[in-house]
């Protein structure tokens, strides 16, 4: 009971204290146009009023510059935030020109590499484009848009600006598959280019490959180039293979244990190039009738 009885006292003082706030501001705005209206010098009530009101008007004035002051503040702030989006944007618009600005370059650069390959070399090239690829090990093949209808046949060489790619291994109307130089099952006449030292390369999938049945008092060399020997007719003499990065001597056996890079990006193959020459197309006839004889 005694807590209502507070609080109602409380609630009249804040009342009364209010009003006669009021009351007193309104008076003293009613002296300050009674003077401004009659005119002459202020007189001691219109003094006591300015000097009063003086200091509320100052606080007023700086409450309203501060409000304009934080909106004009979060007007900007919300413009640059919607700038700032802007600029993101164009950012991720500019990054993906430049990154298809940069893949068109490496194409160009590319084709330009292959086309002047092309002109270059003196056998009749047929290029063709990669459309799929066999993942297993140990026949890594590869698929082309380039068959029987464009003069096509098993066993052809597959060959690019850098070396060899493979071999023919099956071909349809428009399709061909490509056995890769590095699948397991693929092995190449190869001989060291400075030293003329022969060997059988063969595919080691990933590791590119290993130069076999060359004998341990062969003159072979870190860095060594490797190409094809020629023997067979299958691959022309002279045809970058890759080189020689390592080269290791066991205690036992007659050979040594050579590593060679491919020449060839395997992982990166687009195009490549068909050898449609004469010698390719006599190789075919003879792998075909003497597997008919075979039978």
């Amino acid at each position: 009971m005694r807590k209502k009885n507070t609080d109602r006292r409380r609630k009249s003082s804040f009342r009364f204290t209010r009003l006669f706030l009021l009351l007193s501001l309104f008076i003293s705005l009613l002296l300050l146009v009674l003077g401004s209206t009659t005119g002459g010098r202020f007189g001691i009530s219109h003094q006591l009023t300015l000097e009063a009101l003086g200091p509320i008007q100052g606080i007023f004035s700086k409450i309203s510059l501060s409000a304009i002051s934080l909106k004009n503040q979060y007007i900007d702030l919300w413009n640059l935030r919607e700038e700032n989006d802007q600029l993101r944007n164009e950012l991720a618009t500019y990054h993906m020109q430049l990154d298809e600005y940069r893949s068109a370059y490496s194409r160009n650069r590319f084709l330009e590499a292959e086309l002047a390959f092309k002109k270059r070399v003196s056998f009749p090239s047929l290029m063709a484009r990669v459309v799929g690829k066999d993942p297993s090990f140990w026949f890594q093949t590869l698929i082309v848009d380039r068959g029987e209808n464009d003069g096509v046949v098993t066993g052809m060489v597959a060959r690019n600006s850098r070396g060899v790619v493979g071999q023919v291994l099956q071909v349809s109307d428009n399709y061909s598959k490509i056995l890769l130089a590095n699948a397991p099952s693929s092995a190449i006449d190869a001989i060291v280019q400075k030293s003329r030292v022969r060997g059988i390369l063969k595919g080691a999938g990933e590791q590119g490959y290993i130069l076999q049945y060359v004998l341990k008092n062969g003159d072979v060399e870190e860095g060594d180039v490797v190409v094809t020997a020629g023997i067979g007719g299958v691959f022309p003499p002279g045809i970058t293979l890759g080189t020689v990065s390592r080269v290791y001597s066991k205690r036992r056996g007659m050979f040594l244990e050579i590593e060679v890079k491919p020449a060839v990006d395997f992982a990166r193959l687009e195009f490549l190039h068909i050898n449609l020459s004469e010698e390719q197309l006599e190789i075919d006839k003879f792998s075909r009738s003497a597997s008919s004889f075979g039978k």
